[in-house]
């Protein structure tokens, strides 16, 4: 689904135009009298033009250099940034299959290095049959410490209470993951919403209502989950229809062309 951020005048439904503007001399700055800055204060700013950072780029390459290999469990997913598949290039079949064969295998995945729109990137490779994964990873400095959150050390637990949480996970695990059982209800809405606009119908106001239960601690929300899972259970409707799935972006011979659209340092404010 294409996401709604274009901006229009209310007026006409034209969609407007940005401008750059420069408060010190009091005028429109055209995009080529534009240079990049790196803040080292507080509103100060040490540019940086492209004929610096060209000179400072990796080559371009499609090839993935391979550092070493290690458990997949032992990499914490909070490095992980995006998912793409990986295909051979031409003539490497071979390698490709023997590779993602030898990983099966031995319950390897492989860390590497990948020059992606000449910056250097760190990538995880893994099986995934019938073929291989790619992940862009974060690098160490650009996650966010743990200990600057509250992670509520504390609080006091008791036997009983830890009991309950136990007793509800329990209740509520599965072997699998089945992705297919969830969906993106807002996004369906979303569709409705523009499909109805566009064909000149009437909104229906307001939005759907959720059960609204005043949960007075954690306690209380697991007694209640506890609950409504001991009860009977209603006669299930028709199964929601199943959304489409948007797959990740391939990635194999001609890479450099399937790169995402900005790989750069996320604020903190994003991350995990």
């Amino acid at each position: 689904m294409k996401s709604i951020g274009g901006l229009l005048h209310a007026t006409c439904g034209t969609r407007i135009r940005q401008q750059t503007y420069c408060p010190v001399d009091h005028a429109v700055v055209e995009r080529g009298a534009l240079v990049k800055g790196y803040e080292v204060a507080k509103d100060q700013y040490v540019p940086v033009t492209d004929a610096d950072l060209q000179a400072l780029a990796g080559a371009a390459s499609t090839v993935i250099a391979i550092t070493e290999f290690v458990p997949l469990p032992r990499v914490d997913p909070i490095y992980f940034e995006r998912t793409y598949y990986l295909g051979p290039a031409t003539g490497g079949a071979k390698a490709y299959r023997l590779l993602a064969q030898a990983m099966a295998t031995t319950g390897r995945v492989a860390l590497a290095t990948f020059v992606l729109r000449g910056k250097e990137r760190l990538v995880l490779l893994r099986p995934a049959p019938p073929g291989l994964l790619l992940h862009t990873m974060y690098f160490a400095d650009e996650v966010r410490d743990v200990g600057e959150i509250d992670q509520g050390e504390t609080a006091q637990l008791t036997a009983g209470e830890l009991e309950l949480a136990v007793r509800l996970i329990d209740e509520l695990s599965h072997a699998e993951f089945t992705p297919e059982q969830y969906r993106d209800d807002y996004r369906r809405r979303v569709l409705d919403l523009v499909t109805l606009k566009g064909e000149g119908k009437a909104v229906p106001a307001g939005g759907p209502e959720g059960p609204r239960i005043r949960v007075i601690d954690l306690m209380d929300a697991l007694r209640q989950s506890l609950a409504q899972r001991a009860a009977p259970a209603a006669t299930p409707g028709a199964p929601p229809a199943p959304m489409p799935k948007k797959p990740p972006v391939k990635v194999g011979k001609g890479a450099p062309a399937a790169t995402p659209g900005r790989l750069e340092k996320r604020a903190h404010a994003s991350k995990t």
